[in-house]
């Protein structure tokens, strides 16, 4: 899933650094889902810091060419991976269009906004994967609109069975530039977290839902 070890290594480290992924096993946070987690990542925050968001938009870029060939048009989902999927279509010199998590009330109604015509090949960007479900829908809207969807790129995933599965059943391809087991061996290496945390946050990973209940 992720593109390469050192990719891996090298995201997890810039995100640490700057707070994008906070690790807080003794005060879990609580997600919108509602599950109770010891880990929080808020990769927007990467946009503020030009040396970072720089590394992943020429990451994304080199990847995406070699996995899946020059696409026609990049596309971010909203809201998240909007800027950064915008970087990643400037950096190509490529089309960007974003994709809304369901369609405006008002006016034209939209949920692809930009323009896109049918059949062109799409790669989309994604800021975080966790079930993978709200990534899948924007993949829905593409191919509604007549997009030939080539994949999926994101900067972090959780790692979850389910998002593997959802993925699996929808036949797309997802690549991430990092992942969690990457992530956890970083945040030891750098001390971070203690080897005590690193157990909490390897328990949590394998039943999220009812983690801490």
């Amino acid at each position: 899933m992720i593109f390469n070890t050192d990719t891996a290594k090298k995201t997890a480290e810039l995100l640490l650094q700057i707070n994008a992924i906070k690790l807080n096993p003794q005060t879990p946070f609580t997600w919108a889902s509602g599950w109770k987690s010891p880990i929080y990542c808020d990769n927007r925050i990467t946009l503020s810091f030009p040396p970072i968001r720089n590394y992943i938009r020429e990451e994304f870029s080199k990847h995406i060419e070699k996995e899946f060939g020059k696409p026609d048009v990049i596309a971010g989902v909203a809201t998240g991976a909007i800027g950064i999927g915008m970087l990643v279509a400037e950096y190509m010199g490529l089309p960007f269009v974003y994709v809304r998590p369901e369609p405006k009330k008002h006016g034209r109604q939209n949920q692809v906004e930009g323009f896109l015509q049918k059949g062109q090949n799409v790669v989309v960007v994604e800021d975080l994967i966790s079930t993978g479900n709200s990534s899948l829908l924007a993949v829905d809207a593409l191919k509604a609109a007549g997009a030939n969807v080539k994949g999926m790129v994101g900067i972090f995933t959780y790692g979850f069975d389910v998002a593997a599965e959802n993925f699996k059943k929808a036949n797309v391809t997802l690549h991430t530039l990092g992942n969690y087991d990457t992530l956890l061996e970083e945040a030891v290496a750098k001390q971070y977290i203690t080897e005590k945390e690193l157990e909490t946050l390897r328990e949590w990973r394998k039943s999220p839902s009812t983690w801490n209940q």
